[in-house]
């Protein structure tokens, strides 16, 4: 990485923060990297959700989701599980602010729910969407500097891409 780059993504790389981060399956450093790996950590909240589909003849029907609002990037997708996080100091981070509150977070949630069922259920009246478990916790992603390009590794997941500019 350009020590340009990695100013401008890893704060200088001075930047240290105690955190709650969703654990990573990839450690930092086992990136496969010629120099630098630096550190992002974006905010999630993710919640447990309960719906109740009101049903005219057949009961009501009782559906589960689990929730991942992306709280930087404005964007609410479906989970599989809900991360048990874990506190950690991590060393030359950049801490993407939040740019939902929590009220706000809680809203992209139900919103995402309700197109969900509307795209499989078909419904007379509006579901009863009841929020429980919430989790608060950072994703951190790895930024590794390489001879062919620079390189953004997610670390849950495992998966690289390119790093634009």
């Amino acid at each position: 990485m350009t020590n340009e780059t990695t100013d401008r993504l890893v704060g200088k790389r001075r930047g240290r923060a105690d955190l709650s981060v969703i654990p990573p399956a990839i450690a930092r450093d086992e990136v496969e990297a010629s120099g630098v790996v630096g550190a992002v950590a974006y905010p999630y909240r993710i919640y447990e959700v309960a719906v109740t589909i009101p049903r005219r003849f057949l009961g009501d029907r009782r559906e589960e989701y689990v929730v991942s609002v992306d709280r930087a990037r404005r964007l609410a997708i479906r989970a599989d599980t809900v991360p048990d996080p874990e506190s950690r100091t991590v060393e030359d981070v950049l801490v993407i602010p939040a740019e939902l509150t929590d009220e706000e977070a809680d809203g992209k949630a139900r919103e995402a729910v309700f197109r969900w069922c509307l795209r499989r259920f078909s419904m007379g009246d509006p579901p009863d969407i009841e929020i429980g478990r919430t989790v608060d916790a950072h994703k951190l992603f790895w930024l590794a500097e390489r001879p062919g390009g620079d390189t953004i590794v997610d670390s849950v997941r495992g998966s690289e891409q390119p790093l634009e500019e």
